[in-house]
């Protein structure tokens, strides 16, 4: 037996699977049914398998009852998550109990049906291998073979009442026809379970997406909304939490750290700060690339590991670029100070990337985490989708006093700001603008600190060159104006005056 949580009167049975305890608040109510509902593909049963795999894990055993697959069926297709449940039954911590549609057996007849002989199969199996975990797969097919309504919620109420008194937690699926319909095929099952936890699998735009919400927990608390999960080879469920595990992050106070870029740590009033995130901003050949570059060099030369993320170049190119401004990307691998992960965004969903970010993290434990660039992944999913998957990262990169620096790519050349910048800026601590700049007939490059939470910063927009030597950040541009917008002018050297005189008086 492990051990549990107490909420609000209601003992709780932690489930250990892929996270979903952040959810229930430590986790589904001990004692009670839980009604599972999601339409096809939606990942119920694997759901079911994972509650009892995980309560293995922790040495409590589990029964699987299945009106549909067959058992061989199920241990062959959850073999893919590291689940031998051919063992398990042999070392007698879990148990099939079979009802699923036998191959030219006989068919049930219509209104014959009785789960009284079916509870008896249950409950034998419960006490032949001391389960504490039960999970019914699928409620649907059980139903499918009796007559009316009310002959479905007698057997229902039976069942639920059934496990209760056998004292185990149960999991039961359901069908329901979409994500936007009923809960369930008989507008029932909802009323007679304890609790419902609702999992989706809605398309948007050309990818589907995984949520799953807490509908309703009985007398226990529960954290509300939906939350993306995946489902993953070798690993099975994993939720994204959009918020940190039960922990309040706590700053790193006045502690700064270099960009790579001396006057650009001037501007800011001495560097970013440890705990902050950072977002660089600009079009295609403003210098994105080369400040993260320099920005993982200075986090390697102060001793710092630096897990760069690269979703627009290879690893080629990445190598080769940082060469090119004299930095030795591959030295500073193989001293085990910067980690270089290239992936093609559309490899994968987001709730994917996230997950495989996070694992990096864990496994490399950097100091500066650096993402090139934002804006690769935010095709992937809806603005809502995107800002809950940076909402997620920089929380657990906050949460372990990381800093980051993200970049986005502008759509047009001159003027103008990000997607990515306008869903996510507000999430962000410091804010870079890099921009083009056209002054007589010659392309010029801008930067400008646009915002830095907590510190004083130069708002001046400042002139950039690059060169084999990387990023040299000049004076301000002191006779332009309209650079932000793509329309620079000159301005009057009266004007100019008077601009600067309420400059100095808002510094």
């Amino acid at each position: 037996m492990t051990g549990s949580r107490p909420f609000a009167g209601v003992e709780k049975l932690p489930t250990h699977v892929g996270g979903l305890d952040h959810i229930f608040e430590g986790g589904l109510p001990r004692g009670r049914t839980t009604l599972v509902s999601g339409t096809a593909g939606s990942s119920k049963t694997v759901f079911a398998c994972q509650f009892l795999a995980a309560g293995v894990g922790v040495g409590e055993h589990g029964v699987f009852v299945t009106f549909e697959e067959t058992p061989e069926d199920i241990r062959r297709n959850m073999a893919a998550f590291g689940w031998d449940i051919a063992r398990w039954e042999q070392e007698g911590r879990w148990r099939f109990v079979d009802a699923s549609p036998q191959p030219g057996g006989p068919a049930e007849l219509a209104g014959e049906f009785d789960l009284g002989a079916m509870m008896a199969r249950i409950e034998h199996a419960v006490r032949t291998v001391g389960a504490e975990r039960v999970s019914v797969d699928s409620l649907g097919a059980v139903f499918a073979q009796m007559p009316d309504p009310a002959t479905i919620r007698h057997e229902l109420f039976g069942l639920v009442t059934s496990l209760k008194e056998l004292g185990v937690t149960a999991v039961l699926t359901a069908e329901r026809a979409s994500d936007d319909g009923p809960l369930s095929r008989y507008d029932i099952e909802e009323f007679i379970t304890d609790n419902v936890l609702i999992i989706r699998n809605a398309l948007e735009g050309d990818r589907r997406r995984r949520t799953m919400e807490v509908l309703k927990f009985r007398g226990a608390s529960h954290r509300k909304g939906e939350f993306p999960f995946s489902v993953l080879p070798g690993r099975g469920i994993v939720l994204i939490p959009l918020f940190p595990d039960d922990a309040v992050h706590t700053t790193s106070g006045s502690l700064r750290v270099p960009s790579g870029v001396r006057t650009l740590d001037e501007m800011c009033g001495g560097g970013f700060f440890r705990d902050s995130i950072v977002l660089a901003s600009g079009a295609t050949g403003t210098g994105k690339t080369l400040l993260t570059t320099h920005y993982a060099d200075a986090g390697a030369a102060a001793g710092e590991r630096v897990l760069l993320f690269a979703f627009e170049e290879s690893r080629e190119q990445l190598l080769r670029n940082a060469a090119g401004w004299g930095i030795d990307f591959e030295d500073l691998e193989a001293r085990g100070l910067l980690r270089l992960v290239t992936e093609y965004p559309e490899a994968m969903g987001l709730e994917d990337h996230l997950i495989r970010m996070r694992t990096h993290i864990a496994d490399f434990r950097p100091l500066r985490v650096a993402v090139d660039s934002l804006s690769a992944l935010e095709r992937l999913a809806t603005p809502r989708a995107f800002r809950e998957f940076v909402f997620g990262l920089t929380a657990h990169l906050k949460q372990q006093d990381m800093n980051a620096l993200f970049t986005a790519t502008t759509p047009t050349l001159v003027g103008g700001g990000s997607v990515t910048e306008a869903h996510i800026s507000s999430i962000t601590d410091t804010v870079i603008l890099l921009r083009y700049v056209e002054m007589g007939g010659e392309m010029r490059r801008g930067l400008m600190v646009l915002k830095m939470r907590g510190s004083a910063h130069d708002r001046r927009i400042r002139d950039v060159t690059i060169d084999g030597t990387g990023m040299h950040i000049g004076p301000p541009f002191r006779n332009i104006a309209g650079i932000l917008i793509g329309t620079p002018r000159p301005v009057p050297e009266d004007e100019l005056t008077r601009l600067e005189e309420i400059f100095t008086e808002g510094r």
